[in-house]
């Protein structure tokens, strides 16, 4: 008979946050995101095919703060899953399994995607493609 005083698994007072767990959790909401992010898309296309009045009334809800703001998010999330993705092609072929190689291109995802993200960003917002 199994000793009921011992937990079946690890429990939240002794396990210990890593880096794998919020990458594996933002991988899947980015891929998440991206999906939502093809309603959004789907709209503007629909726009398009409705006439110049469907179209200025959808530039004017992508292009308001909020619109903004999710399309910024919508970047970052897909420049993250892109990263993410490329580093677990290197774990399918056998290579970055060691501790110190996770934990650097789990770090090199993250910043990457923030740097990527801000530059698209930046370029969108000053080269006037947005407004």
């Amino acid at each position: 008979m199994p000793d009921r005083a011992r937990p079946l698994s690890p429990h939240l007072q002794i396990y210990r946050w890593q880096m794998g767990n919020s990458l594996s959790i933002m991988h899947r909401l980015s891929g998440v995101f991206l999906a939502l992010g093809l309603l959004a898309l789907c709209y503007w296309l629909m726009s398009i095919a409705g006439g110049a009045a469907a179209y200025a009334a959808a530039m004017e809800a992508l292009v308001s703060p909020l619109g903004l703001l999710v399309l910024c998010g919508w970047i970052f999330a897909f420049f993250f899953h892109l990263l993410n993705g490329i580093r677990h092609l290197f774990w399918d072929a056998g290579r970055g399994f060691e501790a110190a190689d996770r934990r650097i291109s789990g770090w090199l995802v993250i910043v990457g995607s923030v740097a990527f993200s801000v530059g698209v960003c930046a370029c969108l917002l000053y080269a006037g493609a947005v407004r």
